[in-house]
């Protein structure tokens, strides 16, 4: 069996610390009564005989967070002492607790004398703040992710209000009493069309938490059809909140190889956009055309612009400058649809002139 001085100071300073019992004085503490409080001065350095003791510290006004937990054989209260400032926690014995104390003056004497205590007592300041550095940097990164976890739930909660919408006033309207089968089956493709819309939504967003290209499944459509339908349906989406929106003619009437739900998908997200920007009577609209061996598709709006200290910052995951609704996300999406078909995003503003976003599509040879 180890002598009582080994098993008092095993693994911490080696002999070294032995020296300070010599020193010291045998102070004993009850479980629950506290040692000293944060904003205490500095009145000794403690080394644990036995018992355990608590570290704690207080976040906001009322709540008080544990730090750290010393057995016996280990020490605290030392960087008051080291640095000649009031305490920064709170020590309390979590069990019946025996501890020797000793003085500033003491300690700083017995270091002078023993520059090997001091080596070792830096060594175990440094472990104890490295331990402490990983637990609060393991910490911020558990909060990111939760917070993440809120972010992409606002977005979902956000992007699908409108498809919900749209179901629900379609569902009513088919079940009226006076509704003709004619009702019913526009009001059944509208419930489908959104269903497979909410579906490709879902998908972007696990696509973009894998950070991962999709395979996509290209289909030749006329692009002026195309954008004229997808116009017409987001049209009347956006003048339920008093938005009108203006497909300018002619549209190119060209072949472009695309994945249509993906890609109505991006229309979706820019002019969600704009409308989250936007008072009632505001105004966008759709225009494009063939330049060379792409084509150029402009979406532009009559909402306030883009923040000057958003310009370079607008496509990145998150990035938001006070909007109410949504995370930023959505033209982070918008980009890696756009780079997936082969293409390029980008934007310009005038502050109080509207936005405008301009993305290309390679034209089919």
């Amino acid at each position: 069996m180890a002598p009582a001085e080994e098993k008092r100071f095993a693994g911490l300073l080696n002999e070294e610390l032995q020296a300070l019992e010599n020193t010291a004085k045998m102070r004993r503490f009850r479980a629950g009564q506290t040692i000293f409080r944060a904003g205490d001065p500095g009145d000794g350095f403690y080394l644990v005989e036995s018992g355990r003791v608590i570290i704690s510290a207080a976040i906001g006004n009322t709540e008080s967070r544990p730090l750290a937990t010393i057995n016996a054989g280990e020490f605290f209260g030392e960087m008051a002492l080291l640095d000649d400032a009031p305490r920064s926690a709170t020590a309390t014995a979590e069990t019946d607790t025996r501890a020797f104390c000793i003085g500033r003056d003491e300690l700083l004497a017995l270091l002078e004398q023993r520059p090997q205590l001091a080596l070792n007592l830096i060594r175990e300041f440094s472990h104890r703040v490295r331990s402490l550095n990983r637990k609060y940097i393991d910490e911020i990164l558990q909060a990111e992710r939760l917070a993440m976890v809120g972010r992409f739930a606002r977005t979902i909660v956000h992007d699908f209000k409108n498809p919900l919408n749209v179901i629900g006033l379609a569902a009513e309207m088919a079940g009226m009493d006076i509704a003709t089968p004619e009702m019913r089956g526009h009001a059944q493709t509208r419930i489908t069309r959104q269903v497979a819309r909410m579906t490709n939504m879902l998908n972007e967003l696990l696509d973009f938490t894998r950070n991962t290209s999709s395979q996509l499944v290209l289909a030749s459509v006329n692009y002026a059809e195309y954008v004229a339908a997808l116009g017409e349906e987001i049209g009347a989406e956006i003048a339920e909140r008093e938005m009108t929106l203006r497909v300018e003619a002619p549209l190119p009437a060209v072949k472009v190889q695309v994945e249509p739900q993906r890609l109505s998908r991006l229309f979706y997200n820019l002019v969600n956009n704009a409308v989250d920007e936007m008072k009632p009577g505001g105004v966008i609209t759709f225009r494009a055309a063939a330049r060379g061996n792409e084509l150029v598709t402009e979406v532009e709006d009559s909402g306030p612009g883009i923040a000057p200290e958003m310009a370079q910052r607008l496509f990145e995951p998150f990035a938001t400058h006070g909007k109410q609704n949504g995370t930023g996300l959505g033209l982070s999406i918008c980009k890696k649809i756009v780079e997936d078909h082969g293409g390029k995003i980008s934007a310009r503003s005038e502050p109080g002139k509207g936005a405008t976003f301009v993305f290309t599509l390679p034209l089919v040879r």
